[in-house]
């Protein structure tokens, strides 16, 4: 596996060497997932190399990935998004040092391209032929575009209350699209017994190793730009809690191979209708299901796949978990709209709902350096857009209404 030298069991430690059809740790079930290993002494990646080209996709990080093959065949540009410093949202939140990594400009209009790019290249490596996912609709998204760019077959699994132009977007693609009639967590089991029956490959989020391994490159990228000095806090939204443990694993392996010297806490932010990680963060540990009822999809997740490896990183980073209800998310919606010309969906500006919260509580200090992630455009649900805001009746074609209205 390149420079990769083990997947190791997040609960009991056992290792295992890659192989087909190997998601998670046989001897402790499939919410045991698995972490991916490196020899560092073996990557052969520096300041210098990465200074003499421009930062332009997630590839230049490729001795960090868990690749074989070292010449990318996707077409489209993954990773590469800006990070922007956001003067007028600093203002807005008493920020000193306040910057905004926007990842709604990957092909899908999310992050989770990162990871559909990596986990397709390793299908392929692994002799597959077509790929599956359940998803609420980014995930499914991303790797139906994705897999439109290669040719490959891809089957996609939503629960009924996935939103309509994140559903648009797969068949667009061309995916084979399968809605189910019950939960995400109920298009995920129905996902995992297919790709085994059907012989598919299963890119399930939290579920596939190789999707932490993909979404690592969002902090690799932070770190880049910021002169490999990292922040000192990075908000993620958190669903399955695979981002959250993939923005650690980018920061972790950077400083396994000396580029950055220190590591930088997280913080978990998840809707108060999905607190899954949290509660375990809060408890002993032990991710347990709970009811979900929140409008942010993409992290709306009864019984987290990643989620104990979440936690474990979560508490490694000496962060935390905060929750925000569905009026700060929209709350914050605007906010980043109005103030940064963002336009983040529902789950996509938990993070920033998450640090408006951090602010009040005086848990954030006005110079302390930190990152907010917003995960996914607001383009894909702008039914919960709609709802932070007012509609104006139509106005009369004059000079006259106009005036009027304005006055008023």
């Amino acid at each position: 596996m390149g420079n990769v030298i083990s997947l190791s069991c997040v609960l009991c430690g056992k290792l295992y060497e890659e192989s087909p059809g190997l998601y998670a740790c046989l001897a402790c079930g499939d919410l045991a997932t698995l972490r991916v290993s490196y020899d560092y002494e073996s990557v052969t990646i520096g300041r210098e190399s990465l200074a003499s080209q421009p930062l332009s996709d997630q590839w230049r990080y490729l001795p960090l990935l868990p690749l074989r093959n070292r010449k990318v065949s996707i077409p489209l540009r993954i990773g590469g998004t800006p990070l922007y410093p956001a003067p007028r949202l600093r203002q807005a939140l008493g920020l000193q040092h306040l910057w905004v990594k926007d990842d709604t400009s990957n092909p899908s209009g999310s992050l989770k391209d990162r990871a559909s790019a990596v986990v397709i290249l390793k299908g392929r490596e692994l002799g597959y032929s077509e790929i599956a996912t359940a998803s609420t609709g980014n995930a499914g998204a991303s790797l139906a575009c994705l897999c439109a760019s290669v040719g490959m077959r891809c089957h996609i699994f939503v629960p009924k209350s996935a939103p309509l132009p994140k559903l648009a977007q797969l068949l667009i693609f061309g995916a084979n699209l399968l809605p189910v009639e019950g939960s995400y967590d109920d298009a995920f089991n129905l996902c995992t017994e297919a790709c085994r029956e059907l012989g598919w490959y299963n890119r399930n989020t939290g579920y596939n190793p190789y999707t932490v391994e993909g979404k690592k490159t969002v902090s690799m990228e932070i770190s880049e730009q910021m002169g490999w000095e990292p922040p000192d806090t990075v908000i993620v939204p958190v669903g399955d809690g695979c981002i959250l443990s993939g923005a650690w694993k980018g920061f972790f392996d950077l400083k396994g191979v000396g580029l950055i010297s220190r590591l930088p806490r997280l913080v978990a932010a998840q809707a108060e209708g999905s607190q899954a990680i949290k509660q375990a963060f809060d408890g002993d540990g032990k991710i347990r299901p709970v009811q979900v009822n929140t409008l942010a999809d993409s992290i709306s997740v009864s019984l987290p796949r990643n989620g104990a490896m979440a936690v474990q990183d979560l508490r490694a980073s000496g962060g935390m978990a905060v929750t925000v209800s569905d009026g700060e998310i929209l709350e914050a919606m605007k906010l980043l709209g109005r103030s940064a010309g963002l336009f983040g969906e529902a789950a996509g500006v938990a993070a920033l709902a998450a640090l408006l919260k951090l602010r009040s509580r005086g848990d954030i200090s006005s110079d302390e350096r930190v990152v907010i992630i917003v995960t996914g455009s607001g383009l894909k649900d702008t039914g919960s857009a709609l709802k932070s805001v007012t509609m104006p009746p139509p106005l009369p074609c004059s000079i006259e209404a106009l005036r009027s209205r304005e006055l008023h």
